[in-house]
């Protein structure tokens, strides 16, 4: 069984002068403006990287989440962030890297369990199968 979700882009006219928009098919993005100022200037809108990012970000701590639940822990809250590199290469532009860092509250873990559980859930996360990126982990966890 596979589940299927949907986004969609419109881009006119061609090139940096160019503007589009993008939509999800829940409505969470309608038309959300992006283009070349947005990508490589600081245009209001978004831009690839940046939803890439928070997909990431969102993927990895859900998972990290239902990692921790199944190793018996209830209590606790994670916030990530994502930080997407893209860099020019010589055929164009590529994604080198996603950093993952983690603020992480985890009732009564131990430090040895917690780091296992998050690089596993790093690794396995289906954003993370999908990126062909270098992906680094840092975390901060919180003792109570």
């Amino acid at each position: 069984m596979s589940i299927v979700k949907s986004g969609s882009a419109t881009y006119k006219p061609l090139g940096k002068t160019g503007k589009g928009s993008i939509s999800t098919e829940t409505g969470a993005l309608m038309n959300q403006p992006y283009g070349f100022n947005t990508r490589f200037e600081n245009g209001k809108g978004t831009n690839p990287e940046e939803l890439i990012a928070a997909a990431h970000a969102s993927c990895f701590t859900m998972a990290l989440s239902f990692a921790l639940a199944d190793a018996g822990y209830e209590n606790g809250e994670l916030n990530t962030t994502a930080k997407i590199s893209l860099d020019k290469s010589d055929d164009g532009f590529k994604i080198s890297q996603s950093a993952l860092n983690l603020t992480a509250k985890v009732d009564d873990i131990a430090d040895d369990e917690f780091s296992q559980i998050a690089q596993k859930a790093k690794e396995n996360c289906p954003v993370s199968k999908l990126l062909d990126a270098h992906i680094t982990l840092d975390y901060t966890l919180i003792k109570s």
